[in-house]
Parts: C-alpha cells; structure tokens; sequence
C-alpha cells in the first residue's frame, strides 16, 4: 500500500523504486586493506584448492641473486575453464559454496591476494579444457575493475612448468610486486625465507592440521632463477608441512579426559565441547610451538575440518596462566545461526551470550559440570608447577638444510638461545682430506660434496637430504658456533673428528661399491 503519513510509527521504511549500484572503482583501496596478515591469506588460496578438491599442493617461492620475486600456490585440483575464471576474478561475486565448503563468502582469493601483492594472476586447466588465465590488477581494479587474460601460450607453459604437481588438472595463483618482499634488502633473502616459512610452516601445520593428518600433502618451496636467463634454478629449501595439532598429546595431564560436554545453547540448540587438558610441562610441538599459552588456551572452533580459531575464551572468562593446559574443541554446526559467526579471514568466532550462558550450564554424561572441568584443568597445572625439572642446556637451533620434522623435535626436546642466528648446513667443494668445514662467520656447516651421492643411495639430494649425517654434525658442532675466541683445543676437537669421519666416510663408500657389485 502507498505510504500514508501519521503519527502511527512505521515498523517496515516505506520504500518508493529501487536503482542498481555498481561498485565505484575506489572499492578496490577497501578490498586491498582488508588486515589479511601475509600466512592468512596464503592459508584462504590453499582453502580455495581444497575446496577444488586437491590433495597435493605446494606453496612455491621464487628469488635471484638480489631478491625474492614471486609467490605461487600450485594444486591439482579440478581445475576452470575460461568461464570458471572470470567467475573467480569478478569482485564481489558470490559463488555457490557445497556444505563441506571452506570458503564462505567469495571474497577471499581477491582480497587476501591484492592485500598483499599488486598483481594476481591465476592460471588453471581442467580434464576438458586448455590452460587458461586471468590477470587483476590494483590499476585494473581502478580502471573499472578491468581484468586482463592471460596469453594462452604462457598459461599452459606455466602448467607445463609445474607438470609434477598438476598432471591433468590443476591451477596456479601468482603474486606479482609482494609488498612485504621488496622491503627486503639485497642480501638479506636468506634471512626473511628463514622466518617467513618458519611463520607459514606454523600457521598451516595448525589450521590445517585435521587435513594434514587425513593425507593433505602440502610443501613450501623456494627455488632460485637465473637473473641472466630468467630459467629455473636449482630448488634451495623444500619443507613438507607438518599437522601440528593441538589436542596431539601422548597421554592426557589427567585421567578420564577428555570429556564431551553438552551445552544447551538457546537458538541453537546442543553444542559438543570436547574438553582438553594437556599434561603440564610438555614439550611437544602442538603445545608450546603454536603461540603464547595464555593465548593458545580456551575454545578451538572448527568449521569443516578447518580450524577457525586456536584458542581464546570469547567472553566467558579471562585468560590466566593456570588455565593454561585448558583446551576446548568445538565444531561449528553446519546450518547458518545468530550465535555463532565467523570473520571474513577464517581467525576468530564472535559469539552472543547465548553461547557462553549454555557453556556454563554444560555438562557430561556423567554430570560433571563445565566448571569443574576448569577447577580440573587448574589443579593439575598446580600439581605440575610443583614437579622438579631438569633444565637442559640452550642450543642455536638448527636452520636450512635440516629436515623440519628433526628441527621440530630438536626445538621439543632443548631450549634455544634466544637472539641466535640458525645453523645451516650446504654442500661445498671441499679439500679431500676434509668431510665437514664450518664457516662460523655464517653459521653454516659445510659438508664435502664429494660424499653427497654417498648418502643419498647414489641418488641427487635434495636440500634437506641426508638427515643423519647433518643430525650428527649438528650435535657434535652446535657448541662451535655462537663464541668468543676460538681455543686451540675445540680446534684440535674439530680436527680429530673430521679425521675419524673421513675414515668412517671412505669406509661407507666401499661397502656400497661392494653392495653394488
């Protein structure tokens, strides 16, 4: 009906037509500022390759001589064709998302790409078409969200580049002009991959951990290009990501756990809360290498198998140091609620009272309640604290060249030095009557590479090969770095054990000539 003014008030606003308003080209500034930090949004494009169905996914950073270049997320998943892609660069389209879906909104490989690069460009083949590509901009975006296509000729030779990932199907994410990458100065790409992957290796290791541990093989990579003929190099770094989950204790800190609760949630329904305590003091890598403890406590919300938020009480109290062992999953309920939201970039759940009201009066099969299960939680970090430990002696823990899943228990089992730049370890041409070198100006172990087949079964390594050798060296030699003067006696101690080595080196050639013949 036509409105009619009055003093009755209005509970729907009377409305007159309706007009179609695009975007303006100033959005773009929005959507390139949307606070994606740089392991975020590199988590949303593998999102996006899972949901394409990929089991195989690497990670992939390029750099010369002077600088790291460019950043790629290959998977051999389904793949688009021609219309599939202009459907993925259109900003703001929202595309049907199947109930497993991880992503939600639509927004995220265009934001969290452009939030962080000035170029993206995606690169993709199915079963039934050809390699095809689209290219977007922050001019393009300006420029009435133009987006360019890619020369066919360069999409199915980039695909032909990366054959070992995509067989029949697969595609490639490109950033071009990383902003965070040309803050790096000449000389110190070394140092940023260092940490930069450390974070990555982390952030996906925890997110992702429920896929990791079902067969998800997902590799970081780094490779060199030649800056004079723009060819692929040789592959410097290559790390396989690791589950890093953080219910992944051995034996729980108290016995009967963990304990399902129910929550009765109003507008929702029962909630599962599968509590957690973990065992004071441990060690392992689910606990204290995924952030702060008193961060890494509370709720762990999942949404699909994806982790959406690693720890946090959101509300229904503060979080304190005895709390710390305290750990609570959650699956999200399928079905779109008022009670339970998830942010655009996949890190936090906001939650109404109605969540926390029903966590309070939640309770197990047995009728035990939520809150004894935090007076639980507290009491065995209390018995904990009260343990005598033996404190072991801090280490520079080891860097490149090492397999992560030693590194990882290495940083389990010691302390490290804070401050202490890695131990790497490289192959070199070495005299023949040396099988290891250190350059302690550096930090690095050189081993000869006269022996490098030698450990490899014969077989070209690749750089975190021969993992027992390097764990040996790494254990002999960490106290050899990181020193004032050098005395005559560690000398003396590096020479001898080069010399017993050596011997120990020649003796293994020969067992294999011999095996071989």
């Amino acid at each position: 009906m036509p409105y009619e003014p009055g003093p009755v008030w209005q509970y729907e606003v009377p409305t007159t037509g309706s007009t179609h308003l695009p975007p303006d080209a100033g959005y773009g500034k929005a959507l390139t500022n949307q606070g994606y930090g740089f392991e975020v949004a590199i988590a949303d494009l593998v999102d996006n390759s899972i949901d394409a169905g990929a089991d195989k996914i690497v990670v992939h950073f390029l750099r010369d001589a002077e600088r790291i270049l460019t950043l790629l997320v290959i998977d051999n998943g389904k793949g688009m064709d021609d219309a599939g892609l202009d459907a993925a660069m259109t900003v703001g389209r929202r595309r049907d998302y199947g109930d497993n879906a991880l992503g939600m909104y639509g927004t995220g490989l265009k934001a969290a790409s452009l939030s962080h690069a000035a170029s993206l460009t995606v690169v993709s083949r199915t079963k039934r078409s050809r390699a095809a590509g689209r290219r977007l901009t922050a001019e393009g975006i300006e420029d009435s969200f133009r987006c360019d296509t890619v020369d066919p000729r360069y999409a199915q030779e980039l695909v032909d580049r990366y054959d070992g990932v995509i067989e029949w199907q697969g595609t490639i994410v490109r950033w071009d002009q990383v902003r965070v990458f040309e803050t790096v100065t000449t000389g110190q790409s070394d140092h940023f991959l260092s940490k930069a992957i450390a974070r990555l290796e982390t952030h996906l290791g925890l997110y992702l951990h429920r896929f990791l541990q079902n067969g998800l093989k997902l590799d970081i990579a780094v490779w060199d290009i030649s800056s004079a003929e723009g060819e692929l190099g040789e592959e410097v770094d290559h790390i396989a990501v690791q589950a890093l989950d953080p219910f992944g204790y051995k034996v729980p800190g108290k016995a009967r756990y963990p304990r399902t609760f129910t929550a009765p949630v109003e507008g929702l329904g029962d909630v599962q809360l599968t509590a957690h305590i973990w065992p004071a003091k441990s060690k392992q890598a689910g606990f204290r290498q995924i952030g702060s403890l008193t961060d890494r406590q509370g709720f762990y919300f999942y949404r699909n198998n994806r982790l959406v938020q690693a720890g946090g009480w959101n509300g229904l109290r503060n979080p304190e140091g005895h709390l710390a062992l305290a750990r609570v999953e959650v699956d999200l309920p399928a079905q779109s609620n008022s009670v339970l939201s998830l942010d655009v970039k996949k890190e936090s759940v906001t939650v109404t009272p109605a969540f926390t009201l029903g966590v309070e009066k939640a309770v197990d099969a047995d009728g035990h309640t939520f809150h004894q299960y935090l007076n639980d939680s507290e009491a065995t970090y209390r018995e904990g604290a009260k343990r005598t430990e033996i404190v072991r002696k801090a280490v520079t823990p080891p860097g490149k060249g090492m397999d992560p899943k030693i590194k990882r228990v290495i940083k389990e089992e010691l302390p490290e030095k804070p401050g202490e730049e890695p131990i790497a370890f490289s192959w070199a041409a070495l005299p023949v009557d040396k099988f290891f070198d250190l350059d302690r100006e550096n930090n690095v172990v050189l081993l000869n590479q006269a022996f490098r087949s030698d450990f490899n079964d014969g077989r070209r390594g690749g750089s975190n090969d021969a993992p027992v050798t390097k764990t040996l060296l790494y254990l002999l030699l960490e106290d050899c770095f990181g020193l004032g003067r050098w005395e005559r006696g560690r000398q003396d101690r590096v020479d001898y054990w080069n010399t017993i080595l050596l011997a120990a080196a020649g003796a293994h050639r020969e067992r294999r000539t011999q095996t071989a013949d």
